[in-house]
């Protein structure tokens, strides 16, 4: 499963994004984990979460972020849920967005995800409506 939130910048998507994590590993039966660009995140946190930097394995581009969630999938069975701040950022760089490479990635981890337990939440730096229809049903 895969949520998206959603909004313009500064209207609360990563305190949003940092009470589900916290909210989660509260609950988790396994492993919870957050990625994010860089560590800002590292204090807001409980210590019983998984934070990634994600600058420190170089991951740019949905195809190298798509495989950084996968492997982490696959080589540990106990995630039961993946956060992902600034989404944009990663995929696209600093100030760019694509929103159909967006849509890729997000159907891409939904096909990901069909098959287990596991949710990924991922906060989006736009309107809503300007991400293309394939991709509204993710919105939380």
């Amino acid at each position: 499963m895969v949520k998206l939130i959603v909004g313009s910048k500064g209207s609360g998507k990563t305190k949003k994004l940092i009470s589900m994590v916290n909210d989660a590993s509260k609950i988790s039966k396994g492993n919870v984990i957050c990625i994010e660009k860089g560590d800002s995140l590292k204090f807001d946190l409980s210590y019983n979460i998984r934070l990634i930097d994600i600058k420190e394995y170089d991951v740019k581009g949905s195809d190298a972020y798509y495989g950084f969630i996968a492997g982490l999938m696959a080589g540990n069975y106990d995630i039961t849920d993946v956060f992902g701040d600034a989404t944009f950022k990663i995929l696209c760089g600093k100030d760019t967005k694509d929103h159909e490479a967006l849509a890729t990635f997000v159907e891409k981890l939904d096909k990901l995800t069909a098959n287990s337990d596991v949710v990924i939440s991922l906060t989006v730096s736009c309107d809503a409506s300007e991400l293309p229809e394939r991709v509204q049903k993710f919105i939380i």
